[in-house]
């Protein structure tokens, strides 16, 4: 059987800042450090002799123990997040790597945990807004998506059109949304209309309404979408997709602010604000010759850009959080998050659906894993088994790599301006790429020789 450490062995392991366990092969803790007494409030004399999972409860004991699968197949276990119970019986999110022990032979005779506690980062995410924009259900604190959040409460206080544009999955709804619920017409509805999913046929009655008579099955007056939208908003969705004839008639609305359902006699006057998004470029639809020119310039009175998630990949895991815990509030069985190891092929995927591709995930992996914690098996079977891009196993090395390498990307290589949308100085930016194995550009964008 093990022994506890003593001496010089056991003065290292009270010195370690994560807690440290070590079991026989019967599960029994042997050793157990000063830093696990602090994050358990379990005292040494207390724990020893007695199983591990009966003295830490963890929300992967009965499934996937770390311990149990590194001495089932002598593999490490690295870097997996967990929930365990401390002595008040509360739940600490913490932060789990497993190997095993063998004798001079080889012979697997026990094993060893190390944990970290992570109540701190877990209370920083609790206590900070919501979604770090402090606009309603946008999530991000990329320098990017920051700037976003302090355009749109001043873009809401006028009544200007506004045109959104981004990729699929960005969240240009969203924006809209909190456009309209920041605006003094917040009282009054805010009208969706997906232009690209109504045939042209029908969105211009969608669009301006009809009366009674106007053609075989209309027997009675039918508001449109702008009437409804009286007093509020009309959200115009995929604004690329209207018909040339259709174009002509909202640049009427817009420079004369009334509409005509079809068969009436007279204009009906409405106060709408309009709010356009697009996932075109409408630059290059009007160089096509398929969208007008003073449309255009009418709906872009203010633009608003959202990037895609690839670059903004540092706003994952706040988004993966937000999601794992909406998705736990119709769950029965909630999540106890995502293992790191989740996060870091979350990190690395390149999410060409961008935020709904990511909810999409969490929610197949939400099937997957009845309970407990999110691993890459869970995934989708084009994520699980990837292989990194780098060869670090730490999400937050990976992390670090991607926001450098992105920030060099969208500046062409400059380092003082790619330091400056980081919030570090450019001596800080060398240093951590130097640490990461990055190769720095010259000034001029060329990589320099290392």
């Amino acid at each position: 059987m093990l022994t506890a450490p003593s001496g010089p062995d056991a003065d290292i392991l009270d010195s370690v800042a994560d807690g440290v366990f070590t079991v026989d092969a019967d599960w029994r803790i042997t050793s157990f450090n000063r830093a696990a007494e602090q994050i358990t409030g379990l005292s040494r004399d207390a724990v020893l002799g007695r199983p591990c999972s009966e003295v830490f409860a963890a929300s992967i004991c009965d499934s996937c123990c770390g311990l149990r699968r590194a001495m089932t197949n002598g593999n490490s276990v690295l870097m997996r997040a967990i929930y365990i119970h401390n002595v008040a019986g509360e739940r600490l999110p913490v932060c789990v790597s497993a190997s095993v022990l063998r004798d001079r032979d080889g012979n697997i005779i026990g094993g060893v945990e190390t944990f970290r506690d992570l109540s701190l980062i877990e209370s920083v995410r609790q206590d900070a807004p919501e979604s770090c924009t402090g606009l309603p259900g946008i999530v991000g604190h990329s320098p990017a998506m920051q700037r976003i959040a302090a355009l749109v409460p001043i873009v809401a206080e006028s009544d200007s059109t506004v045109l959104i544009e981004g990729e699929s999955g960005t969240g240009k709804e969203l924006v809209a949304r909190a456009l309209h619920e920041l605006s003094g017409r917040r009282r009054h509805p805010l009208v969706a209309v997906s232009c690209g999913a109504i045939p042209d046929t029908l969105l211009e009655s969608e669009l301006f309404g009809y009366r009674a008579g106007a053609f075989t099955d209309a027997r009675r007056d039918k508001p449109g979408r702008f009437e409804l939208a009286d007093g509020g908003s009309l959200f115009l969705d995929e604004i690329g997709e209207v018909s040339s004839a259709l174009q002509v008639r909202l640049l009427r609305v817009l420079e004369e602010r009334v509409v005509e359902p079809l068969g009436a006699t007279a204009v009906v006057p409405v106060d709408v604000r309009i709010i356009a998004a697009t996932n075109r470029r409408l630059t290059d639809l009007m160089e096509a010759g398929s969208f007008r020119p003073d449309l255009y310039y009418r709906l872009n009175v203010v633009r608003i850009h959202l990037p895609p998630l690839r670059e903004r990949r540092e706003d994952i895991p706040l988004l993966v959080d937000a999601m794992v815990a909406d998705l736990n509030r119709r769950r029965e069985t909630p999540l106890d998050g995502v293992a790191p190891d989740t996060m870091r092929v979350l990190i690395e995927h390149r999410f060409q659906g961008n935020v709904r591709e990511l909810r999409n995930i969490l929610e197949h992996a939400a099937i997957m894993c009845r309970e407990g914690v999110v691993l890459p098996e869970h995934l989708p079977e084009d994520l699980g088994g990837r292989t990194p891009m780098t060869g670090s196993t730490d999400p937050v090395e990976l992390l670090q790599r991607n926001l450098i390498v992105g920030a060099l990307e969208r500046h062409g290589g400059n380092r003082r301006a790619a330091a400056k949308e980081l919030g570090i100085h450019v001596t800080t930016l060398w240093r951590q790429a130097r640490r990461l194995g990055l190769e720095l550009p010259e000034r001029d964008g060329r990589s320099r020789a290392r």
